[in-house]
């Protein structure tokens, strides 16, 4: 899985992926409806390689949280996110990470993890690794 070109725009719904990069922006296409956005100086980016998520001793690369959960769910999307209560988007997220800070992980960034793991499951992003043999 490489996240390296894959971002996050504030206030932009969805995942981008970088198509090219200029002096003073860069060119994003939406992961999901495909659309080639300019996103320039003043929006802000945060590729998915740079975030972690907080746990007591550290924080855990997001790259190994959507490694965690792809193994949980066999490498295919997260059902029903959305019907998720509150508690049991905590328990889920407890499962795949027991020892997260829970004062400094909110439930937003759970919720935002859990769609991105989608978004990126769905666009065949995360995929499961070909067998040496195959």
């Amino acid at each position: 899985m490489n996240l390296e070109n894959i971002i996050y725009v504030t206030g932009k719904p969805g995942l981008y992926q970088i198509i090219s990069k200029g002096k003073n922006m860069i060119v994003g296409e939406s992961l999901i409806d495909k659309k080639r956005t300019p996103l320039h100086l003043n929006n802000q980016t945060t590729s998915l390689k740079d975030i972690g998520i907080y746990t007591y001793n550290e924080t855990r690369p997001l790259e190994d949280i959507f490694e965690i959960i792809a193994n949980k769910e066999k490498y295919k999307e997260i059902t029903n996110i959305n019907s998720l209560t509150k508690e049991e988007i905590r328990i889920y997220f407890k499962e795949i990470i027991p020892e997260y800070d829970e004062e400094r992980v909110y439930l937003s960034d759970m919720k935002k993890v859990m769609k991105w793991y989608n978004i990126l499951c769905k666009y065949e992003f995360i995929k499961k690794p070909k067998k040496k043999n195959e």
